[in-house]
């Protein structure tokens, strides 16, 4: 069977062995971050629709775990914002019905929580992982570049009230880019925006590798550790290196051969070799984390977009 909106599974630094649902189109998204690894958004919308056809995503969930061994969750992801589908709280519902001992997870950006609606759709949900990459206004536009319907104030907000409704774990990811978001006072305003939220963990991530923007550098693993010591919060956690997704059996080596041997051919895209490959372009990315972080592959910025080649 051919499969466009399950993927994977891929090796992911926070969730094992994942195995994807994409709800909306690429790149249809209520923010437009700088640092997305999956390039610009290309429709910024706060419109909620049914993106991708409710039935068809069932026959594939039904396909894939009944000829697969259970992932460690299925998780709603993907290459733009799942919450902007307004059927995730019914295919949440499917599989929680129909594959009860699977956990299910939500990667989302948290921004439509300020909608009573969205929230009670996730509440069936195991896992939903948002993200609080600033509390200030400047800060929020400039790293985010949000719709321009969406304001930090309320996105915090949201978020806080999530948290009072939902009984289940939240890991909340804060980004952290230097230049943007890591000044003394764009820090203390996301502490104590952080403190109200109260998830179940906090997890500082930063730059794997080059994102919608040319000319991003990650946060100093350094700057990290300090960044933990002074929040000093107890479920705090700097994100896993990410050549630890070698070690989880999910990690195929014939995928990793395959995408060597294109760029070895000729430099390609993402979206290259996402096309040549029959690979979502999540799972494309997961194994470029790793082929980057082991130096076998390097990044040329052209004017298509950031092209991958063997590294020389």
């Amino acid at each position: 069977m051919h499969y466009r909106y399950v993927f994977g599974p891929v090796p992911s630094r926070r969730l094992g062995i994942s195995l994807g649902v994409d709800m909306v189109p690429h790149k249809v998204c209520t923010l437009n971050c700088i640092y997305c690894e999956c390039g610009p958004t290309t429709d910024l919308t706060l419109r909620r629709k049914e993106y991708v056809p409710f039935r068809t995503v069932t026959r594939e969930l039904d396909a894939w775990l009944s000829s697969h061994p259970a992932p460690d969750y299925i998780t709603f992801s993907g290459s733009g914002e799942p919450t902007l589908n307004c059927r995730i709280g019914e295919m949440i519902g499917f599989i929680k019905q129909k594959y009860s001992k699977i956990p299910v997870a939500v990667l989302t950006n948290g921004t439509l929580f300020s909608d009573p609606g969205v929230r009670r759709e996730l509440l069936e949900a195991d896992l939903v992982l948002p993200s609080l990459d600033a509390a200030l206004p400047g800060a929020f536009m400039r790293l985010n570049r949000p719709h321009r319907d969406l304001d930090v104030v309320r996105h915090i907000r949201g978020l806080t009230d999530f948290r009072k409704e939902y009984k289940g774990r939240i890991w909340l990811e804060v980004f952290l880019l230097p230049g943007y978001n890591d000044d003394e006072e764009n820090l203390d305003a996301l502490k104590k925006a952080l403190k109200g939220i109260a998830a179940d963990r906090i997890q500082l991530n930063t730059l794997d590798r080059p994102g919608a923007v040319k000319g991003l550098r990650p946060a100093e693993p350094a700057a990290l550790e300090r960044i933990r010591k002074d929040w000093d919060f107890p479920q705090l956690e700097i994100i896993a290196a990410v050549s630890e997704r070698k070690q989880k059996a999910s990690y195929n080596e014939n995928i990793e051969d395959a995408i060597l041997g294109t760029i070895g051919r000729r430099p390609c895209t993402v979206e290259d070799l996402s096309r040549i490959l029959g690979l979502h372009i999540n799972e494309i990315n997961k194994y470029l984390d790793t082929l980057e972080a082991d130096r076998r592959i390097e990044v040329l910025e052209m004017r298509r977009g950031n092209f991958y080649q063997l590294k020389r």
